[in-house]
């Protein structure tokens, strides 16, 4: 299967990108790389990484990318030549099978949401982002894609998560989550409570509502919210571990005592570590486009990289489109106008 990647999407690109393209192609001889972005920037880093002349890497020049500080609407109007919106484009062609980007993540929203379109049914797709939680991980969903929805979008983010689930965990039955400030179907505001009735009705595990500090209990496999709360839960997780990390590691270098026994407990350490290691997960599916989208935190390393590649070539195997296609008619989740 061929992936497009974003060569030139990240805060380290194309370096890591490279790098990260490299080892996936080592560990997956399956999986064919098409690398957009400029042919002169990339090309010291292809010689490095092993990636020149490499029979499954096809290199598609793009003359822009759209930078961090960029509007969104920018990858469409203004850069029509960027790196993620080609990448996009040659999805949509049929010339690849997904695409990759660590880029600006409204970016690649914007522009596989126009080329690539989204799935009958679907009116906008979602992030769905693995997170960490007591005796397992459970799926965060729209982290960020849409900041303001309607009861019907989020009844369809639950039913995508739902899917996306079922792979990544092999649950049979996921439970799913409404994220709210309560656990009553009382609880909430306008928009959960409409959602609250709509997940109610769904042929899906639903279990209810679910306050913020029961998440990471692992009480629901799926939590569902609006882009906007969902990027803040995600922004403020990261945070919270970054900084705990932080105040562990200073607590055991005060002494030598403490420095010994922060030795012994290394290997503790180093579980924690890859529990909450956002690199391991590669990057999030953007779920309910007609082809896989992963998109990847704009810090990748080259782990990252070659895990996002992974998790693209599964979703293309797996045909997760199709699986929550049906589910959607299933469900009968329309929009109101």
């Amino acid at each position: 299967m061929k992936i497009a990647i974003d060569a030139m999407g990240g805060d380290y690109a194309p370096s890591v990108v490279i790098e990260g393209t490299s080892i996936a192609l080592k560990n997956h001889t399956d999986i064919e790389a098409v690398l957009v972005g400029h042919e002169e920037k990339i090309a010291p880093f292809m010689k490095k990484f092993g990636l020149e002349n490499h029979p499954r890497v096809t290199v598609v020049h793009a003359e822009e990318v759209v930078e961090m500080g960029e509007p969104s609407i920018a990858a469409l109007r203004s850069k029509k030549k960027s790196s993620i919106t080609i990448a996009a484009t040659l999805v949509a062609k049929g010339e690849a099978d997904a695409v990759v980007s660590a880029g600006h993540t409204g970016a690649a929203v914007a522009a596989t949401k126009v080329k690539i379109r989204t799935l009958p049914g679907i009116e906008r797709p979602a992030i769905a982002t693995i997170m960490p939680a007591k005796g397992g991980k459970f799926i965060l969903c729209d982290a960020g894609a849409n900041t303001d929805c309607k009861p019907e979008n989020l009844a369809q983010f639950a039913i995508m998560a739902e899917a996306y689930s079922r792979l990544t965990f092999g649950i049979k039955e996921p439970k799913i989550g409404l994220l709210s400030v309560g656990e009553e179907d009382a609880k909430g505001n306008e928009l959960t409570k409409e959602t609250f009735k709509l997940l109610s009705k769904m042929p899906i595990n639903f279990i209810g509502n679910i306050e913020g500090n029961d998440m990471y209990s692992k009480k629901a496999d799926v939590v569902v919210c609006d882009g906007f709360v969902g990027n803040v839960v995600l922004k403020t997780s990261e945070g919270l571990a970054n900084t705990l990390k932080g105040f562990i590691k200073d607590s055991f270098y005060k002494n030598v005592f403490r420095k010994i026994l922060g030795a012994l407990a290394k290997p503790v350490f180093n579980d924690l570590k890859a529990v909450t290691d956002k690199h391991e997960y590669g990057g999030a599916p953007l779920l309910g486009l007609k082809k896989p989208c992963i998109i990847g935190h704009g810090s990748s390393t080259p782990k990252a990289v070659c895990n996002a590649i992974r998790v693209a070539s599964e979703f293309v195997k797996a045909n997760i489109n199709e699986k929550i296609s049906k589910k959607i008619e299933d469900s009968n989740i329309t929009m109101n106008s």
